[in-house]
């Protein structure tokens, strides 16, 4: 029996229509993979559009506080500078302050030296009478006095503290009777002071009051007194030693400088 055309035309037909079938899936896939790379695409360029913009906003983050650690150190270096300006000024005024307190005594010294000599003259006129007297001390060198003085004086002109303060101390109990041991006591107690030390300098500008009331300089170390006073904290103690300066130095200059304080 042989197979006749009509009875192979429906299995061509099936064949036909797999083929088709086939045809129509693969198109499918394809346009599904291609849909696919089309999202990814997408996606991956959101994310780099989003990155960017992440590294942009860090990068100006950065570059603000760069410029702000900048402006910091602008600051800083500015604030040293005026720091150290007003060190050297602080400085500069204690210098001043000193060279015109040398100045002072120097001129003091002078009006005080005529006095010094007409005491040291009277004497003179009996020579025959002399060995009558009481013993005499052992006579002072007033230029050696003179230099030892100086050279203390010019260590606080210095401001080597310590070496003036100790110079003046040595030279006050070399030269215990000297016209210039009330002037050794001050500048010790001033020595004192500016070392911090004002037990010492109270002691130092009390020996001035009390053995030497009458000098030029006692109303200068009761005020140095109560400076230290208020320093050690003793309001009290301070109101109290103004109120005596101003009792027993109503004239002086020092007794204006403490009425000042006492209206405060």
């Amino acid at each position: 029996m042989s197979e006749t055309l009509t009875d192979r035309l429906p299995a061509t037909r099936r064949v036909l229509s797999i083929a088709l079938l086939l045809a129509g899936l693969g198109a499918q896939q394809a346009h599904a993979g291609l849909f696919d790379d089309e999202e990814a695409r997408r996606k991956v360029d959101d994310l780099s559009i989003k990155s960017n913009e992440r590294l942009d906003t860090v990068a100006k983050g950065q570059m603000e506080l760069a410029n702000q650690i900048q402006a910091l150190r602008d600051e800083n270096a500015r604030l040293r500078g005026q720091v150290e300006t007003l060190n050297y000024e602080l400085e500069a005024a204690k210098k001043r302050q000193q060279d015109f307190y040398v100045d002072l005594d120097g001129r003091l010294r002078k009006i005080e030296a005529p006095v010094a000599s007409g005491t040291d003259a009277a004497p003179a006129g009996g020579s025959q009478q002399a060995p009558a007297e009481s013993p005499k001390k052992v006579a002072s060198d007033p230029a050696t006095e003179t230099r030892e003085y100086e050279a203390a004086l010019n260590l606080f002109r210095a401001n080597k503290l310590k070496e003036a303060a100790a110079a003046f101390e040595a030279f006050a109990k070399a030269h215990p009777d000297s016209t210039l041991t009330p002037n050794a006591y001050y500048w010790l107690g001033n020595a004192h002071y500016a070392l911090r030390d004002c037990k010492k300098g109270i002691d130092a500008q009390r020996m001035v009051v009390s053995k030497w009331p009458a000098h030029a300089k006692a109303a200068d170390a009761l005020l140095n007194v109560a400076t230290c006073q208020q320093e050690l904290g003793d309001s009290k103690s301070a109101r109290a030693t103004l109120e005596a300066l101003l009792a027993k130095y109503p004239e002086s200059s020092a007794a204006n400088a403490a009425r000042q304080r006492l209206k405060k």
